[in-house]
């Protein structure tokens, strides 16, 4: 029997294996809890934190949850991955704010074709500019994401980015879906006026 603090038998790993439905659930949700983090992640925070870290630190965790969770459809899945990546946001700011610590490292740019990837992510938001390139409207979309006031960044990234339902969001948020509407409503309008081509 083993004891608190005894190392794992390095022959068995305790993350469970995920099945093949489950892989390709989170292969065809990456692009889109990628671009969702990006969109979430800005100031202090971006320069302590690598993207890619915290989206496969949230995938673990997801991972490690899923044989006492089931999901009905993919709506299901991708809503409660959405919902840890949003934990996982307000954790890490709350850790580097109560650390006070240096950033630790440059966050790299995106290249031109994962600027191109990320932009389709966008897209059921936006419709990119033919005339920039794509690091640069990335970069455009971005920053008009950013300067939404968090409740309506919170509703825009979840319904256009994650694809999640108002009924859904607004059960996660605890608010009516009337007002997931709204919200959304008033962020995409924002959008339109920083960008000029927001989808409605």
């Amino acid at each position: 029997m083993s004891q608190p603090g005894d190392s794992p038998s390095p022959d068995r790993d305790p993350r469970p294996e995920p099945d093949a439905a489950l892989e390709q659930l989170f292969a065809r949700n990456l692009p889109a809890l990628v671009a969702y983090l990006r969109a979430r992640v800005g100031g202090a925070l971006a320069a302590r934190e690598s993207i890619s870290d915290l989206a496969q630190s949230v995938c673990r965790e997801v991972l490690l949850d899923q044989p006492r969770l089931h999901f009905p459809n993919e709506e299901s899945f991708r809503a409660f991955l959405f919902l840890q990546a949003s934990r996982k946001v307000v954790d890490r700011y709350r850790y580097h704010k109560m650390a006070m610590r240096d950033p630790a490292r440059e966050v790299n740019l995106p290249s031109e074709a994962e600027a191109r990837e990320l932009l389709t992510s966008f897209a059921q938001m936006i419709t990119p500019s033919r005339n920039a390139g794509a690091r640069e409207e990335l970069d455009r979309v971005e920053q008009a994401v950013h300067e939404l006031p968090d409740n309506q960044r919170e509703v825009v990234l979840l319904s256009r980015i994650g694809g999640i339902s108002y009924a859904q969001i607004a059960s996660q948020m605890g608010v009516s879906e009337a007002a997931v509407r709204s919200l959304a409503a008033r962020g995409l309008a924002r959008l339109a006026a920083k960008l000029g081509r927001v989808q409605p």
